[in-house]
């Protein structure tokens, strides 16, 4: 079996053809290995009961009756539009190119932005936790401030309440010192 040639291969082969005439040209060869392709067990059914044309190819039937294609303006060949085409997507495929590299520079600003944002949160995080920790710290000391000022505030009372009945005390003794005549 040989290689089938696509319309740029038969193109490049025949460059004054034009494009029906490059799909006759193909067409033609498709038609005669289409004859040496024996049918298969299905098919040879299906000619029992409705004749298939040997080597009628749907779509080269449907072609047959297509007039040249409007797109291709007189005295442009097949391969003259094939360059054209060819050209415009090189120049696609490289805005694409571009286009992806510019995409490619925008994600990798926008990964290092957010690496720099990453490492921002984690400082901030940082910091918090170290001001958790002094306030957790300032706390404790608080309490036990506290804890001691409570302790001094009562042995404060105790002292005065000591100094009251000491100072009672000698306020009586006063008195009676008074009275004995002193």
């Amino acid at each position: 079996m040989k290689k089938e040639k696509i319309l740029g291969e038969l193109a490049k082969e025949f460059p004054d053809k034009r494009y029906r005439e490059l799909e006759i040209y193909r067409d033609a060869d498709r038609q005669e290995e289409a004859q040496k392709i024996p049918l298969t067990e299905s098919q040879q059914k299906q000619e029992e009961l409705e004749p298939i044309a040997k080597g009628a190819c749907i779509t080269a039937e449907m072609r047959k009756d297509r007039e040249e294609p409007d797109w291709f303006p007189d005295g442009i060949t097949f391969q003259e539009k094939y360059k054209k085409e060819h050209k415009l997507r090189q120049e696609a495929e490289g805005e694409l190119t571009i286009l992806k590299g510019i995409e490619t520079n925008r994600v990798k600003e926008a990964q290092a932005r957010c690496n720099q944002l990453q490492d921002e949160l984690d400082r901030v995080k940082k910091e918090n936790n170290d001001l958790f920790k002094r306030i957790a710290n300032a706390l404790e000391v608080d309490e036990s401030h506290q804890k001691l000022n409570g302790k001094l505030q009562e042995r404060l009372t105790e002292l005065e309440e000591e100094n009251k009945r000491m100072h009672d005390e000698s306020n009586k003794k006063l008195d009676s010192a008074r009275k004995a005549g002193m």
